[in-house]
């Protein structure tokens, strides 16, 4: 964050000094504020270009094993060009690593899954998946585990088929 500030403002210098490099050359014809608002102009653009980039270089910085599951877009008021074309401020990946399976109870699985934001820090969250029955369950709300490896007091969630955690969880 700190970086794109930085970067930022020297995008606000270097517009505002090809304004004054042009101004120069045309002897000096071009108005007063054609200055500041090239520097206004260079920032907002630096800005908008940060916001739309920042989730393909988020993703290819990830490991080969990271399979995204979801990608969230934004839209807002304060930002029209968005609704234009909105672009990506979190998404959710799991590791396919971490995929960790118990042969007492074969259809079911766990997994680590990410969630990735603009603005905030990565976290973690464990997932339990059955692959027969297309259900999974958010392990971090107290779910236990028997002596055999089954699942006590977990709240499933039926999500089909379809469901990308779990069809990336269980296709592998």
């Amino acid at each position: 964050m700190f970086l794109e500030l930085i970067g930022t403002v020297f995008a606000g210098f270097a517009f505002a000094g090809i304004v004054l490099v042009l101004n120069k050359l045309t002897g000096g014809q071009l108005p007063k504020w054609v200055t500041p608002v090239a520097a206004g102009l260079g920032m907002i653009a630096v800005t908008i270009s940060s916001e739309y980039t920042w989730y393909e270089r988020t993703r290819e910085q990830l490991p080969k094993e990271m399979a995204i599951v979801q990608e969230v877009e934004s839209r807002a008021l304060y930002r029209p060009w968005t609704y234009a074309k909105p672009f990506v401020d979190r998404f959710a990946a799991i590791d396919t690593v971490s995929v960790r399976t118990n042969e007492n109870v074969p259809d079911q699985r766990l997994v680590d899954l990410y969630f990735f934001g603009r603005w905030a820090p990565v976290s973690k969250l464990p997932v339990a998946v059955n692959c027969t029955e297309n259900r999974r369950a958010n392990l971090a709300d107290g779910a236990e585990f028997s002596d055999d490896g089954r699942l006590l007091n977990a709240d499933w969630i039926s999500a089909g088929p379809a469901d990308p955690i779990i069809d990336a969880t269980c296709g592998v």
